[in-house]
């Protein structure tokens, strides 16, 4: 079914209900890598209960299912990508709660023969209080669903500074990582079976483009944040290339009075695969 434009704009979800505990909170400090050696005091906080702090993209699977399902658009889902993932936080997420999600489609852009891009919109809001958590963005690439009749994309510029990195961090993924990060809610076989990937054209699963997103806001936090969580106001990527699990990742950052830009690579692979990564913090 091609894309009904504008009528798509209209498509909501409301109302559902999500909850998570502690152990959640745990197990996606741990799937993205954080608490590698028990013994760091900066990271335990994040992997053990004592004081349990959270990730602030932890916001991006509290809710995981929520949302407009590409079917519902009129997108092909085995030709649609995993374009862009950003979160803004309206207060801290809690290390266990319940939230309701709203869900809209926000912007559908026709880029003709390339194909359609999709921007869907979550907001997440305290059931007991109605208080905003959290309003997550998330854009796909539509390979196979453009020529809809629907607006042109405008250019975005999003330019890092031009000197040197005012940091440079570099994290090595495990073998297993999307083993144990699909345990957060994203259960795609790309990232499990191999004959899956394969079919897909990589020699291997890949590891879960949220996975990254998550490894670049621990950059943020340990880079600028004294990993305090609640000095983050936002984060937003644009993925422009897989990362396979035993990737070491090297992650630059440039911090402009709390506006951080940052860009992440796979320097064995000479692959860029975080683009236009910026966060907001509080300095």
């Amino acid at each position: 079914m091609p894309i009904d434009y504008p009528a798509v704009l209209t498509l909501k979800e409301e109302g559902r209900r999500f909850s998570w505990t502690e152990r959640d909170a745990l197990l996606y400090a741990l799937a993205i890598g954080m608490g590698a050696d028990p013994l760091d005091r900066d990271e335990l906080p994040f992997v053990y209960e004592k004081n349990l702090k959270t990730v602030p993209t932890f916001a991006a699977v509290i809710a995981w299912g929520a949302g407009i399902s590409p079917e519902r658009i009129g997108l092909d889902r085995k030709r649609t990508l995993h374009g862009e993932e950003a979160v803004t936080l309206h207060r801290p997420v809690p290390a266990a709660g319940d939230v309701v999600a709203d869900s809209r489609v926000v912007a559908v852009y026709d880029k003709g023969e390339k194909g359609a891009v999709v921007e869907r919109e979550t907001v997440l809001t305290d059931p007991a209080n109605g208080e905003l958590i959290a309003t997550i963005t998330r854009t796909a690439f539509a390979m196979a669903d453009g020529d809809f009749g629907g607006p042109a994309q405008a250019p975005v510029q999003r330019n890092r500074p031009q000197r040197k990195p005012d940091a440079v961090l570099e994290f090595q993924t495990r073998r297993d990582q999307a083993l144990l990060y699909r345990l957060c809610g994203d259960r795609n076989p790309l990232h499990a079976d191999p004959d899956v990937a394969n079919a897909a054209g990589f020699d291997t699963p890949i590891l879960h483009g949220l996975c990254t997103y998550g490894i670049c806001c621990r950059a943020v936090l340990q880079a600028f944040c004294r990993f305090e969580p609640e000095r983050f106001r936002s984060h937003s990527v644009r993925f422009s290339a897989p990362v396979f699990p035993g990737d070491l990742i090297t992650i630059k950052l440039w911090n402009d009075d709390g506006d951080v830009s940052f860009e992440a690579d796979v320097p064995a692979r000479n692959a860029s695969v975080i683009k236009n990564g910026k966060s907001r913090i509080v300095q």
